[in-house]
């Protein structure tokens, strides 16, 4: 079958070539996929750029892809939840030697060496096909077969926002009003739309200045943009009032503290960008350490998302085709048709001024 691959530790190596079709071979619990859809991002351009990510043990390429949906062909004979023509996505960490491995927590784990499907020592998605244990699938409805590919991005802003009710329950009572977003990519719409379905307020932070497609999507939904070229966060939470939980995912790490300085008391910081680089800053560390102690807040990291946030992602995208119907389809932006196009895959993500999620079809729904 054919598959997009990459050569590890060499740059823009990516490439189609010819590999194995997986089989179950009598495997009880496995699950034969046909991949239908997978999406690309960032990580993806900087696994090619050779700037990380590692092959499987005994190959030498590493398959990309890690935003999979697809249809069940096959099943092993133990599997009862799957059955052939089901649509399913597939997480993407896999449990290594730590206690959270052991309990389906492997996106907490505590092992130096992780295991992501399509990143780091196991092989993606962009494939025709792919096998895997039916404990990390997730089956999605025949109504969202459409916008299934969109589900891992989701699944990372529903972990960090569960996450954060999680640690607010040491207040007993916490009954967030005000959210805003540092970003407004993929996953920051996705943020936005997630903060609109549990009835908060929503202003959304980012650089570029409206109107633009991504600005038009979340006024859709009723979130207030803001560009920073405009308008600074203090300035918008100033005028808006402070947020009680921030989601920052712009990858710009001095954007970090000045969120530590808006967030409202009782406030809780969710950041889930990888900042790259060596970048300093100067920041007025009395100030937020004072802030930070008087007001009871909390900033935490969050990465990856288990096979419990995929499952929500599914409830909220059901609940968000009947309070925003059609709104998701629309961030699906640049499709490009067929493996043997990732050149055009990759030039597309890098080069489309409006694209807000770029996917291959693999095969047709």
């Amino acid at each position: 079958m054919k598959a997009v691959a990459v050569i590890p530790g060499r740059a823009n190596s990516i490439h189609l070539r010819e590999v194995s079709k997986p089989v179950l071979n009598g495997a009880a619990q496995g699950v034969l996929v046909k991949v239908l859809r997978v999406g690309i991002d960032g990580t993806d351009k900087e696994i090619n750029a050779a700037e990380y990510g590692a092959p499987p043990p005994g190959d030498e390429f590493l398959i990309l892809g890690h935003e999979s949906f697809g249809v069940v062909e096959s099943v092993g004979p133990r599997v009862s939840e799957f059955a052939p023509g089901d649509f399913v996505v597939a997480s993407v960490r896999r449990p290594g030697s730590s206690v959270y491995d052991e309990i389906g927590l492997q996106d907490m784990t505590t092992d130096d060496t992780y295991f992501e499907r399509g990143i780091n020592l196991r092989h993606g998605y962009l494939a025709e096909y792919y096998s895997e244990e039916s404990g990390f699938l997730v089956k999605v409805p025949q109504g969202l077969k459409g916008v299934g590919v969109l589900m891992e991005p989701a699944s990372v802003a529903e972990k960090a926002i569960a996450q954060a009710y999680e640690i607010q329950r040491r207040l007993r009572i916490w009954r967030p009003q005000r959210a805003a977003v540092l970003g407004t990519g993929t996953l920051g719409l996705l943020a936005c739309l997630m903060f609109r379905l549990r009835g908060l307020e929503v202003i959304a932070l980012g650089l570029r200045e409206p109107p633009f497609l991504n600005s038009q999507l979340l006024e859709e939904i009723g979130v207030r943009y803001v560009s920073t070229k405009q308008t600074s966060l203090k300035q918008a939470v100033a005028e808006f009032g402070p947020p009680d939980i921030i989601l920052e995912g712009t990858g710009y790490s001095p954007l970090v503290f000045e969120a530590m300085q808006v967030l409202g008391k009782n406030g809780v910081l969710a950041m889930v960008s990888i900042s790259g680089g060596n970048r300093t800053a100067e920041i007025p560390s009395d100030h937020i350490n004072q802030g930070f102690v008087l007001g009871n807040k909390v900033a935490f990291g969050s990465v990856n998302a288990s096979r419990e946030d995929f499952e929500r992602a599914v409830r909220d995208f059901s609940q968000a085709e009947l309070s925003y119907p059609g709104w998701l389809a629309k961030l699906l932006t640049h499709p490009v048709p067929g493996l043997e196009n990732y050149e055009l895959l990759m030039k597309t993500l890098t080069e489309a001024k409006d694209a807000i999620k770029v996917f291959c079809e693999v095969a047709a729904l």
